[in-house]
């Protein structure tokens, strides 16, 4: 007996034509592997006529040692034609809260970032080493922001939470499954894990996310993770759309 449901017909992801997008995956403080990619990404648009855009996703902090070195870059923006886009990473809602001097909840907040990568960070602004191992959270925090130019705090504060393009959906860390993108809400967008990672459903659009670290592109039917673990394996990684067409590029 036939049956009365119908399965879903596989949709096909698409961007709008005339438009080349790449995202990029977590930097982590590698300013070297970031420059050597946005140059592949220069080679690669050497004969697009179309409009181009750079799709960030978040993470651009901690972790590798040159993370003052990647907001510089970041806050020069894009080379004349491109457009980039810039996506909150929870590294940099971190960060951002911590320089921020307002008044936290959260008082294991220092301790956790010391020991993910924010000795890294401070280290690159040239801060020594005995506040970076020490446990006076006031004078490196202090020291933190006393360094960190105004660009850099502007940068903290401007971050994009995601950007819609076509069919595809791009975010740090994914969505909560079921939940309407406009009910999304930030501490889902910018740390979730297994919930949404697990999810094998359809989320009406392809999402395409960082945070999560595997060995290789993580490529299901729902979502691509790009985040090829940079700051310790040297591979940044960047997904290329075009119309109906995906392909990567990497350090």
């Amino acid at each position: 007996m036939l049956s009365r449901f119908r399965s879903r017909p596989k949709r096909t992801d698409r961007l709008p034509e005339g438009l080349r997008l790449y995202a990029i995956g977590d930097i982590h403080g590698r300013r070297d592997l970031m420059d050597a990619l946005l140059g592949q990404i220069d080679a690669d648009l050497s004969d697009w006529t179309g409009d181009s855009e750079i799709v960030f996703l978040g993470d651009y902090v901690d972790r590798g040692n040159a993370s003052a070195a990647v907001l510089d870059r970041l806050a020069e923006g894009p080379r004349q034609g491109q457009r980039w886009t810039l996506l909150k990473g929870n590294h940099e809602s971190i960060l951002t809260h911590l320089v921020s001097g307002r008044p936290r909840e959260d008082e294991s907040l220092y301790p956790a970032w010391l020991k993910h990568g924010g000795r890294e960070t401070l280290a690159s602004y040239g801060l020594p080493a005995a506040l970076a191992f020490g446990d006076d959270e006031a004078s490196a925090l202090g020291a933190l922001r006393e360094a960190m130019p105004r660009t850099h705090l502007e940068l903290l504060e401007s971050f994009e939470l995601m950007r819609r393009a076509g069919d595809y959906l791009f975010v740090h860390a994914g969505i909560r499954p079921g939940v309407p993108v406009e009910e999304q809400r930030q501490r889902d967008l910018i740390w979730i894990r297994e919930a949404f990672l697990e999810h094998k459903g359809d989320h009406g659009f392809h999402v395409v996310h960082g945070h999560s670290i595997t060995r290789d592109v993580d490529t299901q039917a729902n979502r691509t993770g790009i985040d090829t673990g940079a700051y310790a394996t040297g591979r940044l990684t960047a997904m290329v759309l075009e119309g109906d067409s995906r392909r990567f590029l990497s350090t």
